[in-house]
């Protein structure tokens, strides 16, 4: 997997209108491609380019005049291999030591325009997934200039002219979301975001009024209030965490230059244009420009895991105009103009006015808050960005907020329900106006409802309003009375019940990673139910599949393929060391060698000695990578760790160290490597930086023999065209043949070629680069134009291969998710043929499969290709349905492969639909050299078109935009940083953990929400329905039996508890039978569980039980004298036993807490309406301790149990007998004693490919 720079910080240009701060730029840093070298040609969609690319200043001050003469004389000087670096580099006419070679490709420095994302704060402009952009927006604003408008104008160590005109933001952060004023109204707005809670407190609204005042004022606020306040709880706790964190923050100590003595001053104090001294291991207290280091050139190196979360050294280097300078001794004047504060943490584009010179600064110069100086004794810098300015606050912000697909359909229910609601209303209100007609002669004197009051002397109204007020008024009243017919209750239930299921997905050990020791994250706990029911997996390959851990395992070298021979082992070969001022140093990793090439590379006089020599020597010396002495046990032994973002770098430069060729020092301009013992020094004399374009990388060195040699490695693709073939053209086609052969088993493929240079030729190019490293304007396209034309005329030296393993278990993880009926994808920026043998390798392609390749460059070619594939898809799907009638046999599987230039044609257009038409129909599709929009793309276009769940999964920066699009997006916390993880809604450690997530986790959580949201719905209107009852035998006066407190409490207290410890905690089946039959997960795909028929179902068995819980009673206590607190005790307490007990017979596993929360909840009801009837101030006093007192009151709760529930308990055994789904048959298999029964057993499923809906 390509890492290209994160999705994730998008940059701020609007379409169409160019702007400063993101020019795009020709040279890409080296690290911030951390991953390509070794398929560089993944990157072939990429838009990212840097328009400041770090150069060395030595370059850029070398003098283009010097004559070859006087370089080949310098030369000669240098032939020792240790002499002083050549005058032309250290000319004391310019002032400047050479940069390091680690700044010349500082890593993440690299200021990347995001073309393919571009979104603006509070904007959502339109991305298009499939189109690169045309080209005359690709360098159009590189030639602009920063102007006094669209810039920041920082004055070095004079932080009050900086901030005269305009008050710069101080370094104080605040991430809280709340302050105490305004806490409470914001809280309650985003709160009340819910239409739901505005239902609830319009209804508490209705009951102050004295007309419509049918429960107590304070027992209908109550529940409301109660969600309000616990909600509010949770979140000023989580913003109490904030503001004490901002605080530990913003309290910090850092040195700031005061009277020219550095001073400590608090963090939150520090100013923009101060100079801030930072040590070894600090962090960085806020983004500054870099004005000298510790290191003699100008170079620091810092560590960015608090910024974007990858751990590997990058570096950042000072101008040599400010090196040399003191700022204690003697001040610093100047001006930086730098763009205004963005959100992109990889570009930064400003200049610099110093000693009357005008330098220009790029993102290797700036070091931003977060990051930690390391393996750098001190640095010293300015700050430009501070506080909420600085990019990492820009940058503050989550993944989008999703929302939970079955909580969406919920919504379809409720309205259904509130339909239900507003018709039980227009009843009651409509026969209250039909009994007010039929006895508006007797409302005078009836009792209840006198409109004359004649206890006084003087007779007086009561208040009466009308017949058609007084029926308005009952609507209203009815509304109130029959509230909970939307249960507010449910929604606080299915937070709580989410962070029960994260806490035991969490704990889960079967997804703890060793290697990582991290366990399984959840990031976003408003979708584990989806979990459930995707349909769609799109997954990246490298690092997602595959380990990212590259091992280098065969070459091509002079058209000779040394991947034939048995490699040595391990245990077999002692490894190369060399011994410096006697100690010996050694590689940290070993690599597996090759014996007859191993040979070859001491054999420095034969042909194929010198071609095994250059090509290790180009391995050597064309990377990133920086050589770190670890001290071991051993005090004579030292192990070199080389550091570097790229994996494939590190493979390849561990390699070359395996065969003698050892990189032991990088250091400003040059790099010394031991060759068999000798070593050798190479002056570095410039570097084209790896692009999207070129896809390719160059360094140009001086060797001790004074020649000049270019060292080019890079994509295959790339490459062959600038390889001469008439020098070598055997050895070309012999490496083509081997190259295709790497990629068919799988392997990372690069080409390594030279170029041998003229004095005059390197002089040439020498002041080329100078000239365009130095242009203020359109630096990017002059320094893309010298790379083109250094690196051509190539004579081939050779090819590598590496392999990027699969991680364990990724083969039987594809197999249980495709038995599940899960389309896996993968999308990937790697070439077709290295693809398509991990797809053989993962089992995600079979020898079985029907392949079709899309692979066109045209629009007319591709919709052509896509016409021809959908022709034989179907063709091949009535080919197998024919066959499948008369032999029973499986339907026929159909692969597609479609390339990354494809997509370019097809995505946001109208290709789109014979896309989705041809991938519909394919059980596997495979995507190649993919952009990290074109992924995105392909995920909207199946989740909008195809109207199913999609999952995303993937470990990098490039993988950001497609978990972010997917409905339940998941990181991998691999090699390539966090920032898929940072971006994710889960994350976790290998990509076989998707199993028990998905199979195993989603399932319960899918079944357990499921059946918890239809239960809260029967449980709520239960109640309603016997309130509604009760009403039509009052007049329809809605005078309640049930007292207002317990209907307050039986959401909250009688009935809640039970439904959420079975939301956390019930199995339908065993973690075993749902891993042994992946079958099973399709009852989430189907929506077995959670559907409009299940709801209706549901409606009637309500109707049902209300009917037997009301009537029973009523008749049993007809012609008694029982008043109507009494009996209100009954049916309550009849109502709680009923749904208890409803929800036991659909527990599955028991557990002492589930005892305790059915049971007790019945014994809880029992205790609070004795303690309510208890209390004299309150209606009803001692009616429960009347009506218990009598033998029939628990006859009638036996008798409405009886006849409530058996009817439901005949139907359940009814179907699970004789039209059984895969749950019950599972769940019998399950209790058959005999282990040996049940191994044999077969278990019929139901269809996993395009299975009907139900």
């Amino acid at each position: 997997m390509s890492q290209q720079r994160p999705l994730l910080i998008p940059s701020q240009r609007t379409p169409g209108k160019e702007e400063l701060p993101y020019t795009p730029v020709l040279l890409k840093s080296i690290s911030e491609n951390s991953k390509t070298f070794s398929r560089m040609d993944s990157n072939s969609n990429s838009q990212f380019e840097n328009e400041n690319s770090p150069l060395p200043d030595f370059i850029r001050n070398t003098s283009s005049q010097r004559s070859t003469s006087s370089i080949q004389s310098i030369y000669s000087k240098a032939s020792s291999g240790h002499s002083p670096l050549p005058e032309f580099i250290r000319s004391t006419s310019s002032q400047r030591s050479t940069s390091s070679i680690q700044s010349i490709h500082s890593k993440a420095s690299s200021g990347h325009s995001v073309r393919e994302v571009s979104f603006e704060l509070g904007s959502k402009p339109s991305v298009r997934h499939g189109s690169m952009g045309a080209d005359s927006e690709r360098f159009g604003s590189s030639y602009k200039e920063i102007n006094d408008q669209d810039a920041r104008l920082v004055y070095p160590n004079d932080p009050e002219k900086t901030n005269e005109k305009f008050e710069f933001a101080r370094n104080s952060i605040r991430t809280g979301k709340y302050s105490i004023l305004t806490f409470l109204p914001r809280n309650l707005f985003e709160q009340f975001h819910r239409v739901a809670y505005i239902y609830f407190l319009a209804i508490a609204i209705l009951n102050q009024v004295p007309q419509l005042a049918v429960f107590g004022r304070e027992a209908s606020i109550l529940p409301l209030a109660f969600v309000l306040l616990v909600t509010a709880v949770k979140d000023a706790y989580e913003d109490y965490r904030r503001h004490r964190s901002d605080n530990i923050e913003n309290n910090r100590l850092g040195w700031v230059l005061v009277n020219d003595q550095f001073q400590q001053k608090k963090w939150k104090d520090i100013r923009v244009g101060e100079i801030i001294k930072v040590s070894a291991n600090e962090t960085l207290p806020c983004d500054m420009v870099l004005l000298s280091t510790s290191d003699t050139t100008g170079v620091a190196y810092i560590q960015t895991t608090n910024l974007d979360g990858e751990s590997n050294l990058k570096t950042r280097y000072a101008k040599q105009e400010t090196q040399m300078k003191n700022p204690e001794k003697e001040k610093i004047t100047g001006l930086i103009k730098c763009e205004k504060p963005n959100r992109n943490i990889y570009g930064f584009q400003a200049n610099m006015e110093i000693d009357g010179k005008r330098v220009s600064l790029g993102p290797s110069n700036i070091i931003l808050r977060g990051c930690e100086l390391k393996n750098t004794n001190w640095a010293l810098g300015i700050a430009v960005y501070a506080g909420r300015e600085t990019k990492a606050m820009l940058n503050n912000s989550g993944a989008p907020s999703k929302r939970s697909r079955l909580e969406t359909k919920m919504n379809r229910e409720i309205i259904y329900l509130s339909i239900f609601l507003v018709v039980l209303c227009t009843i009651i209100s409509v026969c209250h106006g039909v009994w007010l007609r039929r006895h508006k002669e007797d409302l005078v004197l009836m009792q209840f409802y006198r409109k004359k009051d004649y206890s006084e002397p003087d007779v007086e109204d009561y208040n009466y309003y009308g017949w058609g007020m007084e029926v308005f008024f009952v609507f209203l009243m009815s509304v109130i009375v029959f509230q909970i017919m939307i249960p507010i209750s449910l929604y606080i239930s299915m937070e709580l019940v989410r962070v029960g299921q994260a806490y035991f997905m969490i704990r889960d050990n079967r997804m703890f990673d060793e290697a990582t020791n991290s366990r399984f994250q959840c990031r976003a706990l408003n979708i584990n139910e989806d979990l459930g029911q995707i349909k769609y997996v799109f997954s990246d390959k490298t690092g997602t599949l595959t380990e990212n851990k590259m091992e280098f395992q065969c070459a091509s070298i002079g058209g000779v393929d040394y991947s034939g021979g048995k490699a040595m082992d391990e245990d077999e070969q002692t490894g190369y060391s060399t011994r410096v001022d006697g100690q010996v140093f050694k590689p940290k990793m070993r690599v597996k060698v090759d014996p007859e090439l191993l040979s070859l590379s001491k054999q420095k006089h034969t042909d194929e000695g010198r071609h095994v020599h250059d090509f290790f020597v180009a391995l050597a010396t064309c990377n990133t990578i920086v050589p770190l002495a670890v001290e071991t046990s051993d005090p004579d032994l030292k192990l070199i760790d080389y550091q570097g973002e790229s994996p494939d770098e590190q493979s390849l430069v561990y390699a070359a160290a395996a065969y003698g060729y050892m990189l032991i020092e990088r250091t400003s301009g040059h790099i010394v490597i031991d060759i068999q013992g000798e070593r050798q020094r190479f002056n570095v004399l410039g570097l084209h930086e790896f692009d999207s374009d070129r896809k390719r990388m160059s360094v140009i060195l001086g060797c001790s023999d004074d020649t000049f040699k270019v060292f080019v490695k890079g994509a295959d693709t790339t490459m062959f065209n600038v390889i001469d073939r008439s020098l070598n053209s055997n050895i070309v086609k012999a490496t083509e043949d081997h190259l295709h052969s790497y990629s068919s088993n799988g392997l990372r493929t690069l080409v390594v070629g030279k170029r041998d240079l003229s004095a005059s030729e390197f002089e040439q190019w020498q002041s080329s680069y100078e000239k365009a490293s130095t242009a203020v304007m359109g630096r990017a396209a002059l320094l893309r134009k010298v790379a083109y034309n250094i690196e051509n005329s190539l004579s081939i030296l050779g090819a590598s291969a590496i392999e990027d393993k699969l991680q364990q278990g990724v083969p039987e993880a594809i197999e249980s998710l495709r038995n599940a009926g899960i389309k896996v994808w993968v999308l990937t920026g790697d070439k077709q043929e290295t693809a398509i043998s991990i797809g053989y390798s993962s089992k995600l392609l079979t020898s079985k499969m029907t392949q079709i390749v899309v692979n066109n460059n045209s629009k007319e070619s591709c919709k052509k290709g896509l016409e021809d594939a959908l022709v034989m898809c179907k063709k091949l799907t009535n080919d197998s349905d024919t066959t499948r009638g008369n032999s029973g046999a499986r339907t026929t599987e159909i692969a597609l492969v479609i390339d990354g230039t494809s997509l370019v044609h097809i995505l946001d257009t109208e290709l789109e639909e014979k896309l989705f038409e041809v991938a519909s129909k394919c059980t596997v599709v495979l995507c190649c050299r993919v952009a990290p929009l074109q992924k995105a793309g392909i995920v909207a276009l199946m989740k909008k078109r195809a109207n199913e769940m999609t999952l995303a999964i993937g470990d990098g920066a490039n993988d950001v935009s497609m978990i972010q699009m997917a409905d339940v997006g998941i990181g991998i916390s691999g090699q390539e940083g966090r920032q898929a993880v940072m971006a994710s809604d889960f994350a976790m450690g290998q990509f076989r953990f998707l199993v028990p997530l998905l199979l195993v986790h989603g399932h319960w959580n899918y079944q357990r929400m499921s059946y918890m949201i239809l239960y809260n719905f029967y449980r709520n209107a239960l109640l309603v329905l016997v309130l509604f009852w009760y009403a039509l035998f009052t007049g329809f006066t809605l005078t309640t039996a049930i007292t207002d407190w317990s209907s307050v409490l039986y959401s909250v207290i009688y009935t809640s508890l039970p439904t959420i410890v079975v939301g956390i905690l019930d199995k339908d089946l065993s973690r075993t039978t749902l891993l042994r039959y992946p079958q099973l997960y399709g009852t989430g795909q189907r929506q077995e569980s959670y559907n409009g028929k299940l709801f209706w179902v549901m409606i009637m068995d309500t109707l049902w039980q209300s009917v037997a819980a009301f009537f029973a009673p009523l008749l049993a206590y007809w012609e008694s004298d029982i008043d109507g607190s009494s009996i209100g005790d009954l049916w309550i307490i009849a109502v709680v036993i009923l749904v208890n007990l409803h929800l036991a017979m659909d527990i599955i596993r028991w557990y002492w807490i589930t005892h305790a929360a059915v049971w007790g909840s019945i014994v809880a009801t029992f205790i609070c309406v004795m303690v309510i009837d208890a209390l004299p101030f309150l209606p009803g006093y001692w009616a429960f301790f009347h009506v218990a007192d009598t033998k029939l009151f628990w006859a009638c709760l036996l008798g409405i149990t009886i006849a409530a529930l058996v009817p439901r308990f005949v139907v359940k055994i009814f179907i699970q007998y004789f039209r059984p789904d895969d749950i019950q048959i599972s769940r019998e298999a399950e209790n058959v004693k005999n282990s040996r029964e049940s191994r044999d057993a077969e278990i019929e499923m139901n269809p996993i490919f395009n299975p009907p809906r139900r």
